[in-house]
């Protein structure tokens, strides 16, 4: 198997089954990256199978033939650093990809916000905690049919302003006089981007729609279901202009940037799955966006 290796200073190494070779290309080998690889094999498959970091990896031919295919690899942010098989079958024809896995250090921030995002009043819990497995079953049930077919475009134009992966410490505001103020902490496993109320948000590429709805942490959030364990999450929205089931295309104004939910002022909160692991939607912009477009 041949590699050709397209992010600087990528580590990886290959186990190799005559005939077959992968392009891999990446930002990085890092948790909260997208690894894209493209197989090419030595003829024709009716179906190819990778597995990564325990899990399935879909694949989808890209050329008439099905013999070059491509599979979306997400290297999750609690993935360890060590070294990765990447397993490959297609038919008979079997082969490795080992990724080396390095660390990366996320930076951390404090946030105040309204006490009852912090610590949710015992009447929400039970809403909050069917939210969560509403969430849960999203991800783990997608398309199974490749529903996007352009290149993914910004959901809005305005630049991120918040790091990919960022340790939040929330700290509450409403609070008894004498008490502790009530802390949390989270993960921060999306970008957000400065954008004025208001402002238009576009569906990052096609697919249909999971979920729009007001979510409690997310406040008013739209899921859209690209189709191959692709999903991308749109939140704090001050309006959604989609239904659930409907099928939009990229580019197409789905709702507007606001502030609801845990926030501390309006911006857009844009998050993808890929396979499962949560990515940052820079890196897919970076490796999946319009030909030549330079990395956000």
């Amino acid at each position: 198997m041949g590699a050709r290796t397209l992010a600087a200073g990528l580590v990886l190494a290959l186990a190799a089954h005559a005939g077959v070779s992968v392009d891999l290309r990446a930002r990085a080998i890092q948790p909260g990256e997208l690894v894209v690889l493209t197989i090419t094999l030595p003829d024709p498959r009716a179906s190819l199978h990778v597995r990564a970091f325990d899990r399935d990896q879909p694949a989808f031919p890209i050329d008439e033939g099905a013999r070059v295919w491509r599979a979306l690899v997400g290297i999750d942010l609690d993935v360890a650093p060590g070294r990765y098989a990447v397993s490959i079958e297609a038919d008979g024809v079997q082969a490795t990809q080992l990724l080396t896995v390095r660390a990366k250090t996320f930076p951390s921030r404090s946030l105040t916000v309204d006490g009852a995002f912090v610590n949710p009043p015992a009447a929400m819990r039970e809403r909050v905690d069917a939210e969560a497995r509403q969430l849960a079953s999203t991800w783990a049930s997608p398309s199974r049919e490749r529903l996007w077919t352009e290149p993914f475009v910004r959901p809005v134009p305005q630049p991120a302003n918040s790091q990919f992966g960022t340790r939040s410490v929330y700290t509450g505001t409403s609070v008894t006089p004498g008490t502790p103020a009530p802390r949390s902490r989270s993960v921060h496993g999306g970008a957000d981007f400065l954008s004025p109320a208001g402002t238009p948000v576009h569906a990052p590429n096609a697919g249909r729609v999971a979920i729009a709805r007001e979510l409690y942490f997310t406040g008013n959030t739209i899921v859209v279901d690209h189709g191959l364990g692709l999903f991308s999450m749109l939140a704090h929205l001050s309006a959604i202009d989609v239904h659930e089931g409907d099928v939009v295309s990229a580019g197409q104004v789905v709702g507007r940037v606001g502030a609801t939910g845990r926030v501390t002022g309006p911006h857009l909160h844009w998050a993808v799955r890929a396979g499962g692991a949560r990515v940052d939607p820079l890196s897919v912009l970076a490796l999946l966006g319009p030909p030549g477009t330079p990395q956000p």
